[in-house]
């Protein structure tokens, strides 16, 4: 896996020339936002722990002329995320990272159907290690390498913010996520938001939901159309995105 050649000009709106992150990158709304930002003219650098899935998704984004570097990472290792945002800030038309789309997540279980009182001591490192701490390490390897206007975020849900039965430590570790990101936005004059696109059919939610598409619409509008200042440190969501893009 690698880099493609040039590509086809496209509507781009202020993607172009420019250098996106996107973990988890194999399936679902990672895939999804890895092809719309590639569409609108940014240079994509994609990693996952499966390399053939993600092979899948490089091939797909060249053969619609899109510019994309795939990289086999596990965000649970930290080298691994150094390695990738070091290729990353060497991957397009210029030094650094512009955007970062920490998406990398797990869920041990059927959705709903894994509460606290029963979860396994296994299944609550891996949603902490792949949910919480992997966050953590792809914004903070990224940070050596970010663009002055660069943009950072965070996918979440709403169990990160209300108590549901039965999503044990996965809700557990979307809320150490979302604090992470508050964090950050703190700590960094680039802007760090956490996108809530709602219930999406991927295999994490057991297949029902909104289309993958349209969550990764929405993450590119957060990309490149809020003032910075309204989406640092927030959590936006999808009715806010649709009352915004009416």
């Amino acid at each position: 896996m690698g880099e493609t050649g040039n590509r086809e000009p496209v509507e781009n709106e202020g993607m172009d020339g420019t250098t996106a992150v996107v973990t988890g990158a194999s399936r679902g709304i990672g895939e999804q936002v890895a092809r719309t930002v590639a569409d609108h003219g940014a240079h994509v650098v994609i990693c996952a722990r499966e390399a053939d899935p993600l092979e899948a998704v490089e091939t797909a984004i060249r053969e619609a002329n899109g510019t994309v570097t795939a990289m086999r990472a596990d965000v649970r290792d930290e080298f691994d995320v150094e390695r990738l945002l070091e290729t990353a800030s060497r991957a397009g038309d210029e030094s650094g990272v512009d955007y970062v789309v920490a998406n990398a997540g797990v869920y041990h279980g059927s959705p709903g159907e894994t509460p606290l009182t029963t979860e396994s001591y296994a299944a609550f490192d891996d949603h902490m290690r792949t949910n919480a701490r992997g966050v953590f390490a792809t914004l903070r390897e990224a940070v050596p390498h970010l663009t002055d206007d660069a943009r950072l975020v965070v996918p979440s849900g709403s169990v990160a913010r209300t108590v549901q039965s039965g999503f044990g430590s996965y809700a557990t570790s979307k809320a150490a996520a979302e604090a992470i990101a508050r964090g950050f936005a703190a700590d960094l004059d680039q802007p760090v938001a956490i996108v809530d696109p709602g219930q999406v059919a991927t295999s994490l939610s057991g297949g029902g939901g909104r289309d993958a598409k349209a969550a990764a619409n929405m993450i590119h509008w957060v990309l490149t159309q809020p003032d910075p200042k309204a989406i640092d440190g927030k959590v936006v969501s999808a009715s806010a995105w649709r009352e915004a893009t009416r």
